[in-house]
């Protein structure tokens, strides 16, 4: 059985600070191939669409396709501040290597 992804607090916390239930909108984390490791992350906000996963907390939601989802089994959506800047994030345990800009990784 594959688990699905968790969505953090602090990834809801800042979707509920930008607003987006409010606007209609999800934060759609999904995995398609290019990069410098092979597949990459696309990040956005979007509307929930037909067959998306939908994790809701806080009065928001994330949405992963059918697609991208055993790409991201028992990964972790996160939001880090950082000095380099603030992100949504990806812990994913079934990459193998990823590479310095942490959007591209390898299974």
């Amino acid at each position: 059985m594959q688990l699905p992804p968790t969505v953090t607090s602090r990834a809801f916390a800042r979707l509920a600070e930008i607003g987006a239930a409010d606007q209609g909108q999800a934060l759609r984390v999904a995995v398609e191939g290019g990069g410098c490791s092979g597949f990459q992350y696309d990040i956005k906000l979007d509307a929930p669409g037909d067959g998306d996963l939908v994790l809701e907390g806080a009065g928001e939601k994330v949405v992963v396709d059918s697609v991208s989802l055993p790409f991201l089994t028992g990964a972790t959506i996160d939001f880090s501040e950082e000095l380099i800047g603030a992100r949504f994030v990806i812990d994913n345990p079934n990459a193998t290597a990823s590479c310095g800009c942490g959007t591209s990784f390898s299974m």
